[in-house]
């Protein structure tokens, strides 16, 4: 277990919301010298607190008009493996979740268009296994964030 105090947790909120801050300004914020301020974060990457630092690109400005969820049943477990690995390899694809309910996984995936989206469809129930889909197309989005909530209090955490 690794112990956060509430300046760690001050340091990862600022940094879920900007990613290029500068450390002389987290410093600022939390009232510590740059040093400290970079020997705390060299811990939280040591200890992987945090995954890494990502440029969130606007999606639309490179013609990808479409998000979809593809709800995937995969005929059983024997076929996970090669299902993952596929996915992986789709460039479309930007989640891929296990799942229980209705279907065995969903992903996410952006894409240009229909077309784009029918032919990844096809691809998609081309794979050993797959059993059937099910896509559900966003119309619009109202919140999309990768930030977990982080209060306040001190915090244990499992490293």
């Amino acid at each position: 277990m690794h112990h956060l105090d509430e300046i760690d947790i001050a340091i990862l909120k600022h940094l879920q919301k900007n990613g290029r801050a500068q450390r002389n300004k987290l410093a600022k914020i939390v009232n510590l010298s740059v040093p400290s301020v970079s020997e705390r974060m060299r811990k939280l990457e040591e200890k992987k607190l945090i995954d890494g630092y990502h440029a969130v690109l606007n999606a639309q400005k490179f013609n990808f008009d479409i998000v979809a969820f593809i709800f995937v049943e995969v005929d059983n477990s024997s076929y996970h493996g090669s299902f993952v690995e596929k996915v992986v390899l789709e460039p479309e694809v930007q989640e891929c979740h296990s799942i229980t309910g209705d279907g065995s996984h969903i992903l996410k995936i952006t894409t240009e268009n229909t077309v784009s989206l029918e032919k990844l469809l096809s691809r998609i129930q081309s794979w050993e296994g797959v059993k059937k889909t099910r896509s559900n197309i966003v119309l619009s989005t109202f919140k999309q964030t990768r930030e977990i909530p982080l209060d306040h209090q001190e915090k244990a955490v499992e490293v």
